[in-house]
């Protein structure tokens, strides 16, 4: 008979997650590569490129727009995430689920905006804070 009881791994609650309405979901998205090698941390809101001058690649949230870009609040990164200088980076990111604001990350000098949230909303994506419930 096998044990049932076996202890197989832990995790660590980073209080990413606030909610489990809306569910959780998971896809694959390709981040574009960057001008210097970086690691983006699991929470990172992610914009999805669009337009004319779009490639359909993941940058993060607050990143300047190319001529003819359109760059779009579209998911949220799953985990710590290297990014280097030479290739795009396939990885996981959240597309629908409850997340806290307050651990979430932008690019520096970005402030999350009401309307990057109604975007983020349209998908699935909603924000309740632990505390601010």
């Amino acid at each position: 008979m096998s044990n049932l009881y076996k202890k197989i791994g832990e995790m660590e609650y980073d209080g990413l997650i606030s909610d489990t309405v809306p569910q959780v979901q998971v896809r694959a998205g390709t981040i574009r590569k960057l001008g210097t090698a970086a690691t983006l941390k699991r929470g990172t809101i992610m914009a999805k490129s669009s337009g004319t001058a779009g490639d359909g690649k993941l940058v993060v949230l607050g990143t300047t727009a190319v001529s003819n870009e359109t760059l779009t609040p579209d998911c949220i990164l799953t985990d710590d995430v290297d990014v280097g200088t030479t290739a795009d980076v396939a990885t996981t990111v959240y597309t629908a689920g409850c997340f806290d604001s307050g651990k979430t990350t932008v690019k520096s000098g970005y402030t999350l905006t009401a309307a990057d949230k109604d975007t983020l909303r349209k998908y699935g994506i909603v924000f309740k804070d632990k505390l601010g419930i």
